[in-house]
């Protein structure tokens, strides 16, 4: 099979290559999917994971790219709850060979059904976006109608999401980024925007709950911004910083089945606008991840027509 394949940790993106690799090995209780579109997140070539497996091992040349798109081509021994033909969708493991392939080997209960009227390029574009916006506003922030949310990063693929998600719940939205991603966020719901370029983090005054996407310097500012009893959320790094009387907390995005089929449910719904900006073939993917011109929405692999 063809597949985008890294084998030098120092050569960042000019390491990446579309070569051919074996067909994967389905291990007990996994599914290959034949995959249709891909997702991928451009730090992960930094990731410990990409370069190892769970026992540490080397296991380049290694495959990157973990949200998953495409069709159920075989199951492993044991693997129950899907069958051979089914459209699927959801993240691959970090530390396995991921989804910028034409064939990908996935623990079945990372997978969710999808619906035929969802394309791949959507559903690829929502496994690890989706579930850490719902994972961080109600698992860890444990937000609530009424609360005021201010969440980083609001155009992109999470923040995206996660201004839809706190809208919808009731919370009232302030959203972060560059001046140019204002109408992106106030048009997905969010009710005042901040430029972080223009230095106006304090003028979002106290809030309830920060879902930070950035890290560094503004994920410090941040906690001074939550009220007392509030809470700091992180994807990015661990914070040194506490808010007041509140929580701060990093999390990584876990896998959930049926999360995963209430949020395709939204997208069928028009409840949830998955954001695609660009959509690539196969070929083109170690271009994609190379910085360059600014897209806005996900820039989604297009590895196989339905």
């Amino acid at each position: 099979m063809r597949a985008i394949t890294t084998s030098d940790r120092d050569a960042g993106v000019t390491g990446l290559a579309l070569t051919d690799l074996p067909y994967p090995h389905a291990a007990e209780n996994d599914v290959v999917v034949r995959v249709h579109a891909a997702g991928f997140t451009r730090g992960e070539l930094d990731w410990p994971a990409t370069w190892s497996d769970r026992a540490g091992r080397d296991r380049a040349p290694s495959v990157p790219g973990h949200e998953v798109s495409g069709v159920v081509a075989e199951l492993g021994f044991g693997t129950t709850g899907l069958t051979v033909g089914q459209r699927v969708f959801g993240p691959t493991d970090w530390a396995r060979n991921g989804s910028l392939a034409e064939y990908v080997a996935v623990e079945a209960r990372n997978l969710a059904p999808l619906p035929a009227d969802i394309d791949h390029t959507v559903a690829a574009a929502l496994p690890i976006s989706g579930l850490t916006a719902w994972q961080g506003l109600f698992d860890h922030a444990r937000i609530t109608s009424g609360q005021t949310v201010l969440i980083h990063g609001a155009a992109g693929g999470v923040g995206s999401i996660a201004v839809q998600l706190a809208v919808e719940a009731g919370a009232r939205v302030i959203g972060t980024g560059r001046e140019a991603d204002r109408d992106t966020a106030l048009t997905l719901g969010a009710h005042d925007f901040l430029d972080l370029g223009a230095g106006r983090l304090d003028d979002a005054g106290e809030v309830d709950v920060v879902f930070d996407v950035i890290g560094g310097d503004v994920l410090g500012r941040s906690a001074g911004l939550v009220r007392a009893g509030g809470t700091l959320v992180t994807i990015a790094e661990p914070p040194t910083v506490r808010p007041k009387d509140g929580r701060a907390l990093f999390f990584v995005v876990e896998p959930d089945r049926a999360r995963l089929t209430d949020l395709a449910q939204r997208v069928r719904d028009g409840r949830l606008d998955v954001r695609v900006g660009a959509v690539r073939p196969l070929s083109e993917a170690a271009a994609a991840f190379a910085p360059g011109r600014r897209v806005t929405g996900r820039t989604i692999i297009r590895v196989a027509e339905d």
